[in-house]
């Protein structure tokens, strides 16, 4: 479990906190109770999300176990730079669908003493590093990688397998698309698409 930092007054520096892992995980759910907290704590706490994601709804964050907290669809990473201004916590959620420029964006806020939680998914449905997610965990202070089950085998996934023959990089969806496998399951099953 993670506890938030302990806050010295005296330094004027935030922190960044990045939740990855595959889908199905427990990202979102995750940066949903870190974010419910805050706001519990009486912080000025400001969520964003990609304009792309409207799988569940069109302005809320929502976890694949229906929980939701109220969210600003941004375009570019560059938009939360300029509505941030004024809060204690930022949250991001499915920030490997920015553009590169998050990077930048999550540390400026979090020099100017803000705590940036940030959540998405560490890698495409072929297993390699997803956008700015790298850069991101290598620049936080603190990163949790969240495990789901897998569906074959019962184990710990950490691939999201891509059930359809789509070859695009972003595509949204849910278990009708893509399933959390294993590693053992993951190359088994990229070893018969192969075939």
């Amino acid at each position: 479990m993670f506890l938030e930092n302990t806050v010295n007054h005296k330094e004027q520096f935030g922190w960044i906190e990045v939740i990855c892992g595959s889908m199905f995980s427990g990202k979102t759910e995750e940066l949903i109770r870190r974010l419910k907290r805050a706001q519990f704590a009486k912080q000025r706490v400001e969520i964003f999300k990609p304009a792309i994601d409207t799988r569940y709804h069109d302005e809320m964050v929502v976890s694949h176990d229906a929980n939701e907290i109220r969210s600003t669809p941004v375009p570019a990473a560059a938009n939360i730079a300029i509505l941030a201004q004024g809060c204690d916590v930022i949250g991001i959620d499915e920030a490997q669908f920015f553009d590169d420029e998050i990077v930048t964006v999550c540390n400026d806020l979090a020099n100017q003493g803000i705590r940036v939680i940030v959540a998405g998914l560490d890698m495409d449905f072929k297993g390699n590093p997803f956008g700015p997610m790298p850069a991101l965990m290598a620049t936080a202070e603190y990163v949790t990688k969240v495990h789901a089950v897998c569906t074959r085998t019962g184990n710990l996934a950490n691939y999201s397998f891509r059930k359809t023959d789509s070859d695009k990089l972003v595509m949204l969806g849910e278990t009708e698309e893509y399933e959390p496998l294993s590693r053992a399951a993951y190359f088994n099953a990229m070893k018969k698409n192969q075939e």
